[in-house]
């Protein structure tokens, strides 16, 4: 593969990895079932063994019960055996808003690595198999609206509101647009 070739291939992988964080934080299923191909295996440490598509469905069930998540991938590296095939390391960081057992608001924050073996068929990059690696976990309280170090609210400055689903803000403002 040559340097412009691998480029664009770095770019192509990348952007995939940051559209499967989109998919999952705005609820958008067709656009994370698109970061694995349709026979893809996906296992996450002690939690999912099955088909890209399967965890996908899992997750989101799993989001469906929480407040709101935010998943964001860094330190993206990718090695190239040919022009079809590729491996990557990401490092993924993940807040899920939900509610413990006891009915207290936390946030899980946590940070690990996905492994990935990518494979290019009919000119487009996605996932054949992920391993996620879990590296820190930490859970914190949330303080209840109004407590001390909270955000006062604008005013009667507007706002735009965050939505887990294809009326958030970024699917009219962006996308729309272009």
């Amino acid at each position: 593969m040559d340097e412009l070739a691998a480029l664009a291939a770095r770019g192509s992988i990348t952007e995939v990895l940051y559209r499967y964080c989109r998919g999952l934080d705005r609820m958008d299923l067709e656009l994370s079932y698109s970061v694995f191909h349709d026979d893809a295996t996906a296992w996450y440490s002690g939690l999912f063994q099955g088909s890209g598509h399967g965890f996908v469905d899992w997750v989101f069930e799993l989001h469906r019960s929480m407040s709101g998540h935010s998943h964001q991938v860094t330190n993206v590296l990718i090695e190239f055996h040919d022009d079809t095939h590729a491996v990557s390391e990401a490092y993924v960081t993940v807040r899920l808003r939900t509610t413990n057992p006891a009915g207290e608001t936390v946030d899980i924050l946590g940070s690990g690595r996905y492994l990935d073996h990518w494979e290019r068929r009919e000119g487009r990059w996605a996932i054949v198999q992920r391993r996620y690696v879990g590296d820190l976990t930490t859970t914190l309280a949330v303080p209840a609206p109004g407590a001390a170090g909270q955000i006062p609210p604008a005013g009667a400055v507007e706002r735009l509101v965050s939505s887990r689903d294809l009326s958030d803000p970024s699917y009219h403002d962006l996308f729309q647009r272009l």
